[in-house]
C-alpha cells in the first residue's frame, strides 16, 4: 500500500527548498570571497580611459575583454621551443652550405688543334656535334671542383662566343709567324674583356715554338705586367717554373685526325709481326738519314715497317692514316728520331697503341732549357717507359734483344706502357684542374 504525502507538506517542502537556495545564492553574491579559476578568468583590455568604462552620449560603455586562453602558457612555451628548433635547423643548413664542396666555372676556347688533345684526350670531354669538320663544336664536363665548357671550330670567332663566366682558358698556336699573329689578335680581344671587367682570370695553353722562342707572349704574362695568370707551354721552355708557367705535353696530331685510342685486350695480347716501324719524312743531312742507313746496312729493314718520304705533308689522307695506325698496332717498337724538336707527336701516338717509343734523346738547336734531365723533362719526370738512345747506331743491338723476348714478356711490357700512358694523361688532367683552381679561385 503506497504512502501518500499530503499536498500541504509537499508545498511547504518546495517553499523551504526555494528559500534555502535563494539564501545560498545571496550569500555567494554578497559575502563570499570569489575565486576565479583559470577557466573563467576574464582579462581586461587597457583602454587608456578612467575606470568604470567610456562615456558615450552619457551612457557608460562596458569594459571590453577577451576570453582568456586556458593553454596560453603552454602555447608560449611551445612557440618558444619551435622557434629554437627552427633557428637550430637554419644554423645546421648554414654549416652544411659552408662545408659542402663549392664549384667553379671555367670556359675554354680552342683556337689551336692541341685544344682537342686537351679536351678529348686529357680531360676526356664530349664534343657535339661529333663531326670533326663541323664549324662549331662544344662540350661540358666536370674535373675536380671545376665545371669546364669548351668551344672550338672555325665559327668560334671574337665576340660571338657565349661568355657567362669570368674565368677563361685560351688554347693558342705560337709555332710560326702567321700563327703568332692570329694568336696575338685573340689575346688583344681577351685583354679588352679584362679591362671591361667581363673576364677576371686568364690562362693560356700554348703550342710553343719548336726552338722555344716564345718572346712575343712575354708582355701578356701577369709576371710582366700583363693579364695572363697561367701559361701551359709545349716543349722544354726555360720559362717553366711550376708556379705560373707549366710544361704541357705535345700529344697526338689531332690536326691530322689522329683519334683517341682506348686500351683493349687485342692491343695487349696480339702477336705483332714487326719489330719496329718508321713512317715519316727523311730530311737531308738529318739523323733520320742515319736511321734509315743503319736499318738497311744491318738487314733489319726487313724486320720493320718503313715508309720514308722526302717532303713533309701537313695532312693525312684516309689511307695514309690507316696505314700509319696499322703500323703502330703491328710493331713492338716505334722509332722516334728528332725533328726540329726532340718531342714529337709520334711518341704519344705509339704509346696509345702500346708500341714502345725508341726516342732519340738529344738536344735540338734553339733556346730550349738545358740540363741533365733534358730534353723531354716532362715525360722523364713522369717515368715514361721508353727506350732512350743517343745514336741510331745503337739500334741493331736493341732489335737483336727484341728477337729474344718471349711473347709473355712483350705482352707484359705493352700492358705497362698502356697503363703508364693512361696514368700520365690522368696526371695532366689533375694538374691542369688543380693549378687553375688554386690560381683562379684561392690565391690572395
Amino acid at each position: 500500500m503506497k504512502m501518500k504525502i499530503p499536498k500541504r507538506k509537499l508545498f511547504l517542502l518546495i517553499i523551504f527548498a526555494y528559500v534555502a537556495f535563494s539564501l545560498y545564492a545571496a550569500y555567494n553574491v554578497f559575502f563570499s570571497t570569489k575565486v576565479i579559476s583559470r577557466v573563467h578568468r576574464v582579462v581586461k583590455k587597457e583602454t587608456g580611459v578612467p575606470s568604470g568604462g567610456v562615456r558615450d552620449g552619457g551612457a557608460v560603455a562596458p569594459f571590453l575583454a577577451d576570453e582568456w586562453n586556458p593553454w596560453e602558457d603552454e602555447q608560449v612555451e611551445y612557440n618558444s621551443a619551435l622557434n629554437k628548433k627552427r633557428e637550430a635547423f637554419k644554423h645546421y643548413l648554414g654549416r652544411i652550405d659552408k662545408t659542402k664542396s663549392k664549384r667553379y666555372k671555367v670556359q675554354i676556347w680552342g683556337k689551336a688543334a692541341i685544344g682537342l688533345y686537351l679536351w678529348e684526350h686529357i680531360l676526356e670531354g664530349p664534343l657535339n656535334p661529333t663531326d670533326k669538320v663541323a664549324q662549331w663544336r662544344e662540350g661540358e664536363l666536370q674535373s675536380g671542383k671545376i665545371d669546364f665548357s669548351f668551344y672550338t671550330g672555325p665559327a668560334v670567332v671574337q665576340g660571338h662566343v657565349p661568355l657567362d663566366m669570368d674565368s677563361l682558358v685560351m688554347v693558342l698556336n705560337g709555332r710560326e709567324k702567321q700563327k703568332v699573329s692570329y694568336s696575338t689578335r685573340w689575346l688583344e680581344h681577351v685583354q679588352a674583356l679584362v679591362h671591361s671587367h667581363t673576364v677576371s682570370h686568364v690562362a693560356v695553353v700554348l703550342l710553343g715554338n719548336e726552338q722555344c722562342n716564345n718572346n712575343w707572349l712575354s708582355p701578356f704574362l701577369k709576371r710582366n705586367g700583363g693579364f695572363v695568370d697561367l701559361l701551359f707551354v709545349v716543349y722544354d721552355s726555360p720559362w717553366v717554373n711550376d708556379k705560373d708557367v707549366f710544361q704541357w705535353p705535345l700529344g697526338v696530331a689531332t690536326y691530322r685526325q689522329f683519334p683517341m685510342i682506348r686500351p683493349n685486350a687485342q692491343l695487349i695480347t696480339s702477336n705483332r709481326p714487326y719489330l719496329c716501324n718508321f713512317l715519316g719524312t727523311v730530311y737531308k743531312n738529318s739523323s733520320r738519314e742515319t736511321l734509315m742507313q743503319v736499318l738497311k746496312q744491318s738487314g733489319l729493314d726487313k724486320e720493320c715497317i718503313t715508309i720514308a718520304r722526302e717532303k713533309w705533308l701537313p695532312q693525312e689522307t684516309a689511307d695514309s692514316l690507316r696505314r700509319y695506325q696499322t703500323a703502330l698496332a703491328q710493331s713492338e717498337l716505334t722509332l722516334c728520331p728528332v725533328g726540329i724538336n726532340t718531342e714529337c707527336y709520334r711518341i704519344y701516338e705509339a704509346s696509345s697503341y702500346g708500341s714502345v717509343p725508341v726516342v732519340e734523346d738529344v738536344m735540338t738547336p734553339g733556346t730550349c732549357a738545358t740540363g741533365p734531365s733534358l730534353p723531354l723533362r716532362l715525360l722523364k719526370a713522369a717515368g715514361a717507359p721508353f727506350i732512350f738512345i743517343s745514336d741510331w747506331k745503337e739500334l741493331p743491338a736493341i732489335l737483336e734483344r727484341e728477337k729474344g723476348m718471349s711473347q709473355e714478356e712483350r705482352v707484359d711490357r705493352r700492358r705497362r706502357l698502356l697503363e703508364w700512358y693512361t696514368s700520365f694523361r690522368q696526371q695532366m688532367k689533375d694538374r691542369f684542374s688543380e693549378v687553375i683552381e688554386e690560381t683562379f679561385f684561392k690565391s690572395g
